[in-house]
């Protein structure tokens, strides 16, 4: 398996950039859809259900079932990879983004309003610093479960590792097989324990020791 690893080393590499930039974007274009839905739900109580119906749709929805919905829409490549993955990202950062808001102290946004401070201003200084925690505790969700949808998009030919692994499985009794499997599959992992590493560091700096869980 090492020799394997070695003699494909380039192809190794151009498919870890690959998965990791997918999940990146991903996860970027989920987080700031999830929080923007987040700011309109808490503003609008009504639409809370709504949005819970949806993500509760959304997240049953099986991706290979997604992917088959995509293809006669954007084809097959990164587009339809891309589509795919950010809507899954999206659900577990909207959900979380939801109860940090709504768990902010009404007095602390009441009295930033009597100091003269306008919704954008509440919202940017006050409201997100302090649902900050448990937003990137979704946002930590959604990376993880990003990178699994993200082998899984291989089948539309999108980028990652996905590509190792579905061509180790077509190949069950090859020589190489097993390879392609189990090294797609443990790249997969480690790009996994990096992007929560990356978090967890992100989450030492943006968040003050006063609300650090």
């Amino acid at each position: 398996m090492w020799q394997f690893f070695l003699d494909r080393q380039p192809q190794f590499w151009a498919l870890a950039y690959g998965h990791a930039l997918l999940v990146l974007l991903a996860v970027v274009i989920g987080t700031v859809i999830g929080v923007a839905v987040a700011v309109v739900v808490t503003r609008q109580p009504r639409l809370a259900p709504v949005a819970n119906a949806i993500s509760s749709i959304g997240l049953t929805l099986p991706s290979f079932a997604l992917v088959g919905l995509l293809l006669p829409l954007t084809g097959i490549g990164p587009i339809s990879a891309l589509i795919c993955v950010t809507f899954y990202a999206i659900f577990p950062v909207m959900r979380n983004a939801v109860v940090g808001l709504q768990g902010v102290d009404a007095t602390l946004v009441e009295s930033a309003r009597g100091m003269g401070m306008g919704q954008v201003a509440v919202l940017r200084k006050v409201q997100l610093p302090l649902a900050w925690p448990v937003i990137l505790a979704g946002i930590r969700v959604s990376t993880q479960m990003s990178i699994g949808v993200a082998a899984i998009a291989a089948y539309v030919l999108g980028p990652g590792f996905g590509a190792w692994i579905f061509t180790g499985l077509t190949q069950i009794g090859g020589v190489n097989a097993e390879a392609y499997v189990l090294i797609g599959t443990l790249a997969a992992v480690v790009i996994a324990l990096v992007f929560d590493l990356v978090l967890l560091a992100l989450g030492r700096v943006t968040i003050p020791k006063g609300i650090r869980a």
